[in-house]
């Protein structure tokens, strides 16, 4: 071991699309960055503005006690992690590995008791927020691991973030970040179908995503109604009954007339029928009522 390897060193392995933007907002990090990525071209700026650069992970990890890991998938986590010349090959006890890839739960439990046979502790902590949110340090950090291993990297990850949650024990991380993207996937199917209705009905498609963008950014989007801590039933006393049945009611009429168009355009919508069937529900205040009209 080197005798820069004190606490606090922070190593990155991959930068790309995400992990760049990452990596430079912890050029400035007083106790140094080493970087490391199978692009030479890659590291070569991060060299230029003051970081080290490590020819592979295990050679990173000598000079590192927080490792960042921005790659693309499980296959490559393994192999940064476990493989002849991955993380593990010479990390040293106490070492933090922050796996930020979107990887299986499973995968990340795996790893965490390989790490733990090492005295390595494991975190996932995938971020939400795309290279925009690294470049302005406006990510969403979900965190799964222990208690002190957050509180090591809380700073170190405040340069790129500015919301870390715990989201609980390894794992957990992962499972929150799937949920988020659930939501965001699902989202953008719903607006190729809204696009397809708008279309049939000889609007201006692009003029609509202007409209979508600018109430978003006003109401906050699917996230404005994500304030209650269960997805149990509102009780009718409850502050939010009248308010979640208040949206419930606007969201059935106009789901329901969305779909009556769609059906005069020959337009198929079946996110936008499921949608009117499950609001009710999801919304906890119940299943959708047929009004008169």
């Amino acid at each position: 071991m080197t005798t820069d390897t004190a606490p606090g060193r922070l190593g990155f392995i991959g930068l790309g699309n995400m992990g760049a933007p990452m990596a430079r907002r912890l050029l400035e990090w007083p106790g140094g960055l080493t970087v490391c990525d199978v692009r030479p071209d890659a590291v070569l700026p991060f060299v230029e503005a003051g970081a080290r650069s490590a020819p592979s992970p295990a050679d990173l990890a000598r000079h590192a006690s927080i490792i960042c890991v921005t790659v693309i998938d499980d296959a490559q986590v393994n192999e940064v992690v476990l493989g002849p010349e991955g993380i593990l090959a010479t990390a040293a006890p106490g070492t933090i590995i922050a796996v930020h890839s979107t990887i299986s739960d499973r995968t990340a439990e795996t790893l965490a008791a390989l790490c733990a046979e090492h005295e390595v502790e494991f975190l996932d902590a995938p971020v939400s927020g795309g290279a925009p949110g690294a470049t302005r340090g406006a990510l969403a950090v979900m965190v799964g691991g222990s208690n002190d291993a957050l509180a090591r990297i809380r700073e170190p990850f405040g340069c790129f973030s500015d919301l870390i949650v715990h989201a609980g024990p390894v794992g957990a991380g992962t499972r929150m970040k799937l949920a988020r993207n659930l939501l965001h996937f699902i989202a953008f199917t719903a607006a190729t179908e809204a696009q397809r209705l708008a279309e049939a009905a000889g609007l201006d498609i692009t003029a609509l995503g202007k409209v979508v963008r600018h109430s978003d950014a006003v109401t906050g989007g699917p996230g404005a109604i994500m304030l209650r801590d269960t997805t149990a039933p509102v009780d009718p006393a409850d502050f939010w009954h009248p308010i979640l049945t208040h949206v419930r009611h606007l969201g059935e009429k106009d789901l329901s007339l969305a779909v009556e168009l769609g059906s005069r355009l020959g337009t198929p919508l079946p996110l936008t029928e499921l949608a009117l069937g499950e609001l009710g529900r999801g919304l906890g205040v119940g299943a959708v009522e047929q009004q008169s009209s």
